[in-house]
């Protein structure tokens, strides 16, 4: 079996693609569209602490509380913030996957009609506290620690979008 080098199955990130300040973690939308292979890029490289705390100041929540969800001290972050240094590895996964799901929040609600209005931030950090059915009556934000309860998130929000929620 040979693997042909011209197609792969994955879309190819530009080069050039790297942390940009003027596109920080509360681009939702530039977050949710680029590329897997652009996130991995910027997971490694790590982003700001400050981008993280202003995401969780648009979800209006606790910082304490949704740094629990994700499983990020709340003095690393602090500290990483007031020091203007860059999250882990690991951290930047989880903060990137939760400007992602408020990216594709934003993207359906673009989608299904008039967005004048919404706040995607505001609605997902409710919306994550509301026990669901699907979950056997669990709040989805007990899922945003790892990248496959992220990703199960992700699903449950795009099955609400095609009324296949169950």
């Amino acid at each position: 079996m040979s693997l042909n080098p011209q197609f792969s199955g994955f879309e190819e990130a530009s080069p050039a693609f790297s942390y940009d300040p003027a596109m920080p973690l509360t681009n939702f939308l530039s977050l949710y569209q680029s590329t897997p292979a652009q996130r991995v890029r910027l997971i490694r490289e790590g982003v700001p602490a400050s981008d993280l705390k202003n995401v969780i100041r648009l979800m209006d929540s606790s910082q304490d509380k949704v740094l629990g969800y994700l499983r990020v001290p709340t003095a690393t972050v602090n500290r990483k913030a007031k020091r203007d240094e860059d999250l882990s590895a690991e951290d930047s996964e989880r903060a990137i996957g939760l400007s992602h799901l408020i990216g594709q929040v934003q993207t359906m609600v673009q989608q299904s009609g008039n967005p004048e209005g919404f706040d995607a931030a505001k609605w997902l950090a409710r919306w994550l506290e509301e026990p669901l059915p699907a979950l056997g009556g669990e709040c989805p934000a007990t899922y945003l620690d790892t990248m496959e309860g992220q990703r199960l998130i992700s699903n449950l929000l795009a099955q609400m979008q095609s009324g296949a929620y169950a």
